[in-house]
């Protein structure tokens, strides 16, 4: 195989996601999967009423941006990710990086940096 294949996970406020995937389509990275999640860290919940009832809520809805890269440098995508999902307060997000054994294209079986390429 050869190439180191990345894995980036970034859990980031899902309004600041359609200029981030602008962002990443203009230097080069192509997929992207993107789960809705919650999640709590060290920003604090709130309490709201609903019916007479106080509820104490921590869970904050948040994006989960799955990426795999071989060309793209990683520290271009971890540059665009703080420039624009950045807004200076807690809660802004997480970017976990892990370096891939292998990918592998379920239609052909291509492996490695092949299976990230899109072919007609």
């Amino acid at each position: 195989m050869g190439e180191v294949l990345t894995k980036i996970d970034i859990v980031a406020r899902p309004n600041k996601f359609e200029q981030f995937k602008q962002e990443l389509a203009k230097i080069g990275v192509s997929g992207i999967t993107v789960s809705d999640v919650k999640g709590t860290g060290l920003q604090k919940g709130f309490v709201e009423t609903y019916r007479g009832v106080k509820r104490e809520i921590n869970l904050h809805e948040r994006i989960k941006i799955e990426i795999v890269v071989c060309e793209v440098p990683v520290q271009d995508v971890i540059n665009v990710a703080r420039k624009f999902l950045y807004t200076g307060k807690p809660g802004d997000g997480k970017i976990f990086i892990y370096e891939l054994a292998n990918v592998i294209k379920i239609r052909t079986g291509e492996e490695g940096h092949a299976a990230l390429k899109n072919d007609k």
